[in-house]
């Protein structure tokens, strides 16, 4: 690893007290999001993309056992060869199971998993209690549980995509509460042309905390623009389909088009039909109100195209965001389905849906990786790939800022991801 620990070097001891506490409720509310998952839902992988609850389990697991824990002298893992099994992509670490082949993985069990996470946390709280862990390692605990939460989130996506392919429609849970709320109608907000601020600083410091991708804090100009007060939502979405939105080519980009044609897409994925769809709660009616979700960025695009729009730059949307609180609909609230919000001005910023931005996914001026094997976290992934913003209603509350990048290819669909509107200004 490429930092020694406090008793190797004399290093700056960890300073954030509040770091252990933090650590035990992450940790915790992951197996809390698993508990209602059978050992055999846990092992399904319905595509390549998704991975088997398990096999989030371990790997946030794995993380902190092979950044944090390695790097203790004298620790050893826990099983040698789970070290290539729940390793994602690092390949400076060493080899990794093939990612489409997760869902082969029948060994270890649950039952291990779930018993490898309480070991692993039990050496990270014997490092706490014993001070064993400096300034940097502290850091990465941090980091690891930035990653576990997003982890969170891709469990719930993960499975929601495993159980839409099961004929049964199985819900996650049959306890999550239905929602009608008014989306109230959209309005625009105007914003006059301004160099900003843009990202956040590198390791921010114990109150804070932002990955490599948001830094360094630069300027930027930012072009007058008006903005839509609210995401579209699912009823604006069924007039775009009700019009050929999908029948019409000059409304997409090329490769858009192609996956409409080679795919067959008709509408947003997990819509049955036009009256319902198929949820973390299980088969619901559409609530028109509430923000679409389960879209391409083509599909994002060619709404926006249809409207007489377009979608917002990261820059543009961050510009937006900053100063206004980090509120709304989170997997904390327990809904873990976008809802409407008819509240005057700008609101739905964060939560509910992340929302597709025209910018491609790029490091900023001056951006530096983390150092070693953490450094291919983010970086080698700035290509291809379209920035989201904002967060949805499976992401975390305390996990989303203003400054936050998400990152996801054009052509996926799994995600909690929909739209918000903008418009130039003369």
């Amino acid at each position: 690893m490429d930092t020694p620990p406090a008793a190797m070097q004399g290093a700056t001891p960890c300073l954030d007290a509040r770091l252990p506490a933090r650590f035990a409720a992450v940790r915790e509310r992951t197996v809390e999001l698993a508990a209602p998952v059978s050992a055999e839902d846990a092992m399904v992988q319905s595509m390549p993309d998704a991975s088997p609850t398990k096999w989030h389990l371990a790997h946030t697991t794995w993380f902190f056992e092979t950044f944090v824990l390695c790097a203790l002298p004298g620790y050893r893992p826990v099983n040698a060869d789970w070290q290539v099994l729940f390793n994602s992509y690092y390949q400076s670490v060493g080899p990794q199971h093939s990612r489409p082949m997760r869902g082969v993985l029948s060994r270890p069990s649950l039952t291990e998993v779930l018993d490898y996470r309480a070991r692993v946390d039990a050496g990270l709280h014997d490092a706490f209690a014993h001070g064993e862990l400096d300034a940097a390692l502290c850091r990465r605990v941090e980091l690891g549980l930035q990653h576990e939460q997003q982890h969170q989130e891709l469990i719930l996506t993960d499975l929601l995509h495993a159980l839409s392919c099961n004929p049964l429609r199985p819900a996650y849970r049959d306890d999550l509460p239905s929602s009608t709320a008014a989306a109230g109608p959209l309005d625009w907000m105007r914003f006059d042309e301004a160099i900003v601020d843009i990202g956040a600083p590198r390791w921010p410091g114990a109150d804070a905390f932002a990955f490599d991708l948001e830094s360094p804090r630069h300027r930027v100009l930012v072009g007058a623009f008006a903005l839509a007060t609210r995401p579209v939502t699912c009823g604006e979405y069924l007039d775009f389909i009700h019009d050929g939105g999908y029948r019409e080519p000059t409304l997409w980009l090329s490769p858009g088009w192609n996956r409409v044609r080679a795919k067959g897409w008709k509408r947003p994925l997990y819509w049955l039909d036009e009256e319902r769809h198929f949820t973390l709660g299980g088969v619901r009616a559409i609530d028109r109100e509430a923000p679409v979700a389960q879209l391409s960025y083509y599909e994002a695009d060619a709404f926006a195209r249809w409207a007489g729009a377009r979608l917002p730059t990261e820059f543009e949307w961050e510009r937006a965001a900053q100063g206004v609180a980090v509120d709304g609909n989170f997997v904390d609230a327990g809904r873990l389905q976008p809802v409407g919000d008819a509240r005057d001005g700008l609101r739905q910023l964060f939560g509910d849906v992340w929302e597709w931005t025209s910018s491609a996914f790029l490091p900023y001026p001056g951006f530096r990786p983390l150092d070693g094997a953490l450094g291919e976290y983010n970086g080698k992934f700035m290509v291809g790939q379209q920035v989201l913003r904002g967060g949805s209603c499976a992401s975390p509350h305390d996990h989303l800022r203003a400054s936050y990048r998400n990152f996801f290819p054009p052509e996926a669909r799994w995600q909690f991801a929909g739209l918000r509107l903008a418009k130039d200004l003369a």
